[in-house]
């Protein structure tokens, strides 16, 4: 059991009320490339084909792009990582999952209280009157019959994601429970893409503690309480065993 293991323990067992902060760092291991990595999503594509803009000019490369992203994130499962937030929220450690991810996978590995600032991409939604449909119904339309998926009322079917140059619209929602909360762990995230990355500020500005899990450094290495530098699921499942609920 290494040191940091033992540190974060005593972190989380003093915490009254604990919230987890999780980016894109904890689904690498299901096999979900991450954003800014050496290998991440923007190395490979541009960025624009995320915005609201790109989905408006250009409907069918934008939906080709979010066919290939549905397939990555489709066949992934949860990995320990995930596994471990969901066993602290069972025992009464963690109150919620505040997450920039869009995977749903922390809902498969068993989280309950799960906040998707970013959306979820399983569900896609009118642009227009929100009625909703499965993300894979939407896709079949794009690669096997060559049209942008319509909603009844006319409106585009889009993915039910936050999109670049789009509000988070649970944002309040989350921001509340962190300014209630006195520790955040943050898992796999940059910490780089606002207004998610004031989650984790929050708490610290409201006299909370901070662990950071990420394989990088962030801007709040400084003002972190612990900063630990293993993978996401070797981290979390060497607190639960420093903890004794492994």
């Amino acid at each position: 059991m290494s040191d940091y293991a033992r540190a974060a323990a005593t972190l989380i067992s003093g915490a009254g009320s604990a919230i987890a902060f999780t980016g894109a760092g904890i689904s690498t291991e299901s096999g979900i490339p991450d954003f800014r990595g050496s290998q991440g999503l923007w190395k490979r594509f541009d960025p624009k084909m995320a915005t609201r803009t790109f989905m408006l000019e250009s409907p069918r490369v934008f939906w080709e792009f979010y066919a290939m992203r549905f397939e990555a994130l489709a066949r992934a499962k949860p990995n320990p990582g995930h596994k471990a937030l969901a066993r602290l929220e069972r025992e009464g450690i963690l109150e919620a999952v505040i997450t920039q991810n869009i995977d749903g996978l922390h809902t498969e590995a068993g989280s309950r209280r799960v906040i998707e600032l970013h959306g979820n991409i399983r569900t896609s939604r009118c642009d227009e009157c929100s009625s909703t449909r499965p993300t894979e119904d939407c896709i079949r339309e794009v690669m096997e019959w060559g049209k942008v998926p319509a909603c009844d009322c006319g409106g585009m079917m889009r993915p039910a994601v936050v999109l670049f140059e789009e509000p988070v619209e649970l944002f309040e929602a989350a921001l509340r429970i962190a300014q209630e909360s006195d520790l955040c762990i943050v898992v796999g995230s940059s910490l780089t893409v606002y207004p998610a990355a004031f989650i984790p500020e929050a708490v610290k500005s409201s006299g909370g503690r901070l662990i950071i899990i990420n394989a990088d450094p962030t801007p709040l290495d400084g003002v972190a309480d612990l900063v630990i530098r293993e993978g996401a699921s070797d981290a979390l499942t060497g607190a639960l065993e420093a903890l004794g609920i492994a």
